[in-house]
Order: C-alpha cells, then sequence, then structure tokens
C-alpha cells in the first residue's frame, strides 16, 4: 500500500516532460511510471497540471530569534510552502546573529515549527573564523554568510585581512553580500532625508563590482567556493560571467521584474532594498544573464518588515521586501512572456542549487529520492494581494499585480502540505543533509 499516488500529471524529469505516475512510499519517491494496479492511502489527479522536483529559495531571512513581529521561522515557512518552495536556506543576521554552534542548534531547534525543508547559514564575524573550520558535517548547514558590507543586523566582515581569514578557514560555500563598506561610508553623503530615489546612487554600481572583484580575487587565490547574492549590476553580470568554476552568483526576481525612477515613483521606500533595484540597463544586462545562464541560482531575499516601518522617511526605513510566497509565480510568470524557460526554472530554484551547496536526495523526480514536488498550472492566473501574504509583514511589492503560472500543491516528504492556496496538517519540515 502507498501513501500517495500523484496521478496523470506531466513530469519534469531528466530535462524533458513525460506524463507518468508518481508513487510514494515513507516520504521517498518508490513508483515511477503507469500505476494503475497499485493501491494508495491517498491519490491526487494532477492531469495537465506539471510536477515539478520540490523547488528551493536559497535566500530567505525569517527574522527569529530577534525581529519576529515580522516574520518568525514558522510564519516565513507558511509564506514559503503557499508559493510552491520546498525548502529554504536561511539566513544567519538575527539577533543574536547565527554564529556559534549554541544559536546554530536554537535554530534547528526552532526549525521544528516549520512547514518546509530547511537549512541554515553559519554567520561569519571577524572573530570566528576558526569555527568555519569546523561546519563540515554540520547537519542543517548550508553554508556560511559573509557580509562584505553593512545591511540588516550587525555581521560585518569589511576589511580584507579578515575577509581573507574566513575564506581560508572556510569549510563550506561561502555566500557574500557584496557591497564595499569603506566606499558605502564615503558615498553617505550623498543621501538625501526623505528622498529614496537617493538609495540607489548612495549604493552605487561602484559599491558592488568594488566588493565583487575583491572577493572573486580572494577566492580564486585560495580555491574556495564564492556564492555572489542578489547581483544587480551590469558591471558584475559581466565581469563573473568570464569568471565562472568556483565562483557562481545570484539574481532576485524582483531585479528581473521593476526596475528605477519607477519602482520608487510606484512604491516609495517599499521598493528599498540592498543592494539596490537600479534603472532599466541593469535590468536589462540581468536578463541577458539569464538568456545565457550565466547567473547559477534565483533567490528571493525575502526580507520582510513591518509597513509601520518602511514608510518611516527615507533613509529611516530599513531595507528589504518580503518575496518568498511569490518567486514562484514571478518566474512562471515571466516564463509565460517567453522570457525564461521551464528547464531555466528548474536549473536555477532547484538543480543548480543541489549541485553548488551539494544538497542531498533533492532535485530530482528520481527513485528512493525525497518525495517533494511543486505542481503548478501554467495556464491559471493569480492575483497578488497584501491580504493573502502569509508573512507578518502583511504585504508584497507585487500587490495588484495578476501573474500567469500558479503553484497548486506544495508536497514535501510526501504530505501534502499546500493545495490551492490552503495550508494542510501541522509542521514537518526537517533539516536538509549536505554531501
Amino acid at each position: 500500500m502507498l501513501d500517495l499516488i500523484i496521478k496523470n500529471g506531466t513530469c519534469y524529469i531528466d530535462d524533458n516532460l513525460e506524463k507518468l505516475d508518481l508513487g510514494i512510499q515513507n516520504g521517498k519517491i518508490s513508483h515511477i511510471g503507469n500505476l494503475k494496479e497499485e493501491k494508495s492511502k491517498n491519490t491526487i489527479d494532477v492531469t495537465n497540471k506539471i510536477v515539478l522536483p520540490g523547488l528551493m529559495d536559497t535566500q530567505v531571512h525569517f527574522r527569529e530569534p530577534g525581529s519576529v513581529d515580522a516574520e518568525d521561522l514558522h510564519s516565513g515557512s507558511r509564506a514559503a510552502i503557499v508559493g510552491g518552495i520546498t525548502s529554504v536556506f536561511e539566513m544567519p543576521n538575527t539577533n543574536p546573529p547565527t554564529t556559534n554552534f549554541e544559536e546554530f542548534q536554537k535554530k534547528i531547534s526552532i526549525g521544528k515549527r516549520m512547514y518546509c525543508n530547511h537549512a541554515f547559514y553559519f554567520g561569519a564575524t571577524a572573530e570566528n573564523y576558526q569555527l568555519l573550520e569546523k561546519l563540515k558535517d554540520l547537519d542543517g548547514c548550508c553554508g556560511i554568510k559573509l557580509f562584505a558590507g553593512s545591511s540588516t543586523g550587525n555581521l560585518l566582515v569589511d576589511k580584507e585581512d579578515d575577509i581573507e581569514k574566513v575564506f581560508k578557514h572556510a569549510s563550506k560555500v561561502v555566500a557574500v553580500h557584496s557591497e564595499d563598506e569603506e566606499i558605502l561610508k564615503l558615498r553617505k553623503k550623498l543621501i538625501e532625508n526623505g528622498n529614496v530615489k537617493t538609495h540607489p546612487v548612495w549604493r552605487n554600481e561602484e559599491v558592488a563590482i568594488s566588493s565583487t572583484r575583491k572577493i572573486v580575487k580572494i577566492a580564486k587565490r585560495l580555491n574556495k567556493k564564492a556564492h555572489i547574492l542578489h547581483v544587480t549590476t551590469k558591471e558584475e553580470v559581466d565581469f563573473l560571467s568570464q569568471n565562472k568554476g568556483n565562483i557562481t552568483f545570484e539574481i532576485t526576481p524582483q531585479h528581473l521584474t521593476i526596475y528605477a525612477p519607477d519602482c520608487y515613483d510606484n512604491l516609495g521606500s517599499y521598493a528599498q532594498m540592498n543592494p539596490p533595484i537600479r534603472d532599466k540597463s541593469h535590468y536589462d544586462r540581468l536578463w541577458y544573464a539569464v538568456r545565457n545562464n550565466y547567473n547559477d541560482t534565483i533567490g528571493s531575499d525575502h526580507a520582510p518588515h513591518l509597513k509601520i516601518n518602511k514608510e518611516k522617511p527615507y533613509p529611516n526605513s530599513p531595507s528589504g521586501m518580503p518575496g518568498v510566497q511569490t518567486i514562484l509565480p514571478v518566474m512562471l510568470n515571466h516564463m509565460n512572456n517567453g522570457k525564461i524557460n521551464l528547464n531555466q526554472i528548474v536549473n536555477f530554484l532547484c538543480k543548480n542549487p543541489v549541485k553548488i551547496f551539494g544538497i542531498k536526495n533533492k532535485g530530482y523526480i528520481k527513485k528512493n529520492f525525497d518525495a517533494d514536488f511543486t505542481i503548478v498550472d501554467l495556464k491559471r492566473e493569480i492575483e497578488i494581494k497584501n491580504e493573502n501574504i502569509e508573512s507578518k509583514c502583511g504585504w508584497s511589492p507585487f500587490n495588484g499585480y495578476k501573474f500567469k503560472g500558479v503553484p497548486i500543491y506544495t508536497v514535501i516528504g510526501g504530505d501534502i502540505k499546500m493545495q490551492d492556496g490552503k495550508i494542510i496538517g501541522e509542521p514537518t519540515g526537517k533539516p536538509l543533509s549536505f554531501k
């Protein structure tokens, strides 16, 4: 007796779409084929729907411990599964930050309240570099997070010698918030009070590319893996596309969907994030990167803040926006508009993360692999509304947008956790395992 049969789906297997049934037992994929004879406790018919391996968001900030008024691990995981996301990588710039084994284990323990599978980044500081050698076998640890420029929280490693120590001692991929702190300080005088349009003037292209050149130089010299998060500039696209190998990079859905100055006209400080949303010439170059598969991942950089704080006059408004619930509808809509294909979405949100970070038993519809699936209806439309956002912050930069392409089931470990936008059952997310 199987636990679940997914019938009549168009399944994404080996980069092709095949009409097959899937049988699940004990949280694993046990049968792939035509399952007419098999009995099951539960069956769902997904005729005309696409069954993808469980998609992942490799950059989220769920704010726990610390700013749990805006988000926590439980609420963030609800937003993830409603958006069709089966696993997340969560960031360490919490309060206190996740920079030692005690805080890391606390996160793993609170993670039992999460609906989706999860892994946590270990935060790098100028002092804890010796701990970074001991992360290789740390269960649930996806990598090391390095803030080369200041953003939310108090994790900052901006001196070149300290950055070098982090990479030298790193036993996992180092994911980098790449902005140059020295240039940020020099340019701070360009901030105009009450004018959020000066955000990308202050945190300009030079801030980004200067830091990224430095990170790549150090990583290459030490033969370590660096993953540059939320790349926003044409300069970085051109530079990073010539420095592949151990260097990988991410682009966010918001940088592929909105651009300056329109986004600041329409959204004000709700469009404020680090690094910033820039003008259309950068947006066009990011799409050029996507078309040519220069980037490796797409991550939401889900970073929620309460409306009351986002509406403070700039620069007192905090940077960041929610995105884990909308990352997939946004990218499926771009696919329906011919800007990206399904293979690329699966690569950026699933296969490449598995490869770069060495995740075990995920990322493919294969026998004995974990039964995590994102099932989508490419024809259905959704209107994003603030009142339907599961995140505690209660808003989305895409409020009022209509997107074509919707996740209709989220299956995690063989359990249906979301159907048609409704959350089912209790949290059963587990820490991810790494090779």
